[in-house]
């Protein structure tokens, strides 16, 4: 089965080895018609503690780290906002 992977922005990194990323997703309203945004926030796992606050970052599906964190980033886009 093939891993998800998500894309969004960093918006903590004050844990050790964990920053949490909030992406984005736009979706149709079911009875409104309107595409509105919905926002989840992830923890996932950061080996050298390299990204900060407000990078975009790409993130994939793994086995549970700890009992939040099922996710590990991949890569940086480069990006700030």
């Amino acid at each position: 089965m093939p891993k998800r992977i998500l894309s969004g922005v960093v918006v903590s990194s004050n844990s050790n080895k964990t920053i949490i990323v909030d992406v984005t997703r736009r979706i149709k309203h079911k009875l409104y018609k309107k595409i509105i945004r919905q926002t989840k926030k992830y923890h996932a796992h950061d080996e050298n503690n390299e990204f900060n606050v407000g990078d975009i970052v790409s993130i994939v599906e793994s086995k549970p780290i700890s009992k939040l964190k099922k996710w590990r980033v991949v890569s940086n886009t480069g990006e700030k906002l």
